[in-house]
């Protein structure tokens, strides 16, 4: 299932707006300064080498720096859906693989797969803010939670149907302790004790492919759908309602939310390519002009620093946008399908934060 970070409600919800949201979101102004986030991403890359070709692709985690190169992280893995990273040690972070749930202390120098043989094919992960111990699992059987870094799993799907509990993201509220959504097979699930018991506020009958959380305000959420389009709830996800002017015939891969301005979202289809908002999803538009055809767009995200747009084009690359898609240039990973973004703040060891992630593994 991508993650800008957050601090969890150490301080009255009131006080903390008034004084950390201006150092985390900063406005368009600020593009040419030192950026406060790194991005990483999480992409399977083919370049349809021929057979016996000496050069070798990279997938798996990749992070760019700030000359605009991207580096690999880790193991060559092209499963890899989702990513997430322990607040307090960035060098200890988790992922979600063909093979299940992984985790590396050092920085993806060494690895060990932390599931077993009855938890495979995860969707999304994601270490919960408030206890940073705890790690949730979105898998094709629903959901399993750690307590102890990965060591242990247990299934917590009370209140989740026999039936249409395939899981594809899951979200902790970065501001409501215990408070979790899950993008499941039929429908969005929201638990309020830690996962121990679910309850459907939203029913579909098509998969729930992402669900995000507001970086500007915590009680605003979006999700998108394989065919029944996109929502947004204005209460914490208790409630949803349908944005009207979003298509609902094919899939909606996933949406992001601008950090550096409220009423602007963005959409990523394979079908519609690059769908924006800029009134909050009153209105909606494509912003493919400029980009190769056919628009087959894999992810979207946001950059909190700079508000630019971004894109993965299956198999063809990232492209980048300066202007929230009105023009497009090209930003490397050639050959790649992103499966998420995730941008992480270059401060470390700061305790009870959170990523906000865009994007994570989806079906076609």
């Amino acid at each position: 299932m991508a993650k800008i970070v957050l601090p969890a409600t150490t301080m009255p919800l009131k006080k903390f707006l008034l004084v950390a949201i201006p150092t985390l979101f900063l406005p368009l102004a600020t593009i040419g300064q030192s950026p406060k986030h790194d991005l990483y991403v999480c992409a399977a890359v083919n370049r349809n080498y021929v057979i016996g070709s000496k050069i070798t692709t990279t997938s798996g985690l990749h992070m760019r720096e700030a000359n605009g190169q991207w580096v690999h992280v880790g193991i060559n893995d092209p499963s890899v859906f989702a990513v997430s990273f322990d607040p307090r040690d960035h060098d200890t972070f988790y992922t979600a693989a063909m093979n299940g749930a992984l985790r590396t202390t050092n920085g993806g120098k060494s690895w060990r797969v932390m599931t077993g043989w009855d938890i495979t094919e995860p969707k999304d992960i994601c270490v919960d803010p408030h206890n940073p111990d705890r790690v949730y699992l979105a898998h094709p059987g629903g959901i399993a939670v750690s307590d102890d870094r990965g060591m242990n799993w247990t299934r917590r799907e009370r209140g989740l149907p026999d039936r249409g509990k395939y899981t594809q993201s899951v979200e902790v509220d970065r501001f409501r302790n215990g408070h979790i959504l899950a993008g499941c097979e039929s429908g969005i699930y929201l638990s309020r004790n830690d996962a121990r018991s679910w309850r459907r506020t939203l029913a579909t009958e098509e998969t729930v492919n992402d669900v995000q959380q507001s970086p500007n305000d915590p009680d605003i959420w979006a999700a998108v759908t394989q065919s029944a389009g996109a929502f947004i709830s204005r209460n914490g996800g208790r409630s949803w309602s349908a944005f009207d002017q979003v298509p609902s015939e094919a899939a909606l891969y996933n949406i992001a939310f601008d950090p550096t301005g409220p009423d602007r979202l963005a959409i990523g289809s394979y079908t519609y390519g690059v769908l924006v908002t800029e009134d909050g999803g009153a209105t909606w538009s494509s912003r493919n002009e400029g980009l190769p055809e056919p628009h087959r767009i894999w992810r979207v995200g946001i950059d909190p620093d700079s508000g630019s747009l971004l894109a993965s084009l299956y198999q063809k690359g990232l492209y980048e946008s300066l202007d929230f898609g009105k023009t497009w240039k090209q930003a490397g990973l050639d050959g790649s399908a992103i499966n998420s973004f995730v941008f992480l703040p270059k401060t470390r060891n700061y305790p009870g934060v959170a990523e906000i992630g865009f994007g994570i593994g989806s079906r076609k």
